[in-house]
């Protein structure tokens, strides 16, 4: 799903945020409950790619996917790297 840029701008500003404690763009996170994007993206895709159940199995509204789904594609080198780096 590509959002427009200020809806994906406003959706990133709302849910996503730095983690404290692990720096970089890979490391970010859904503002206030500490689930990595990465984490995120990679049940996103393991669901085959089912927005609901994505977020339900975190306990998210769909929209803090949304915001996941929009970091990811602006970082998307990165994310994947460290999706890599946890799988092996």
């Amino acid at each position: 799903m590509a959002a427009p840029a200020t809806s994906a701008a406003k959706l990133i500003a709302q849910y996503i945020e730095p983690n404290p404690h692990r720096p970089g763009a890979d490391e970010v996170r859904i503002r206030g409950t500490g689930v990595p994007v990465w984490a995120l993206i990679g049940q996103f895709e393991a669901t085959g790619r089912d927005r609901q159940r994505t977020a339900t199995a975190y306990r998210l509204p769909v929209e803090a996917l949304d915001a996941a789904l929009a970091y990811y594609e602006r970082h998307r080198a990165v994310i994947r790297a460290r999706i890599a780096a946890n799988a092996a």
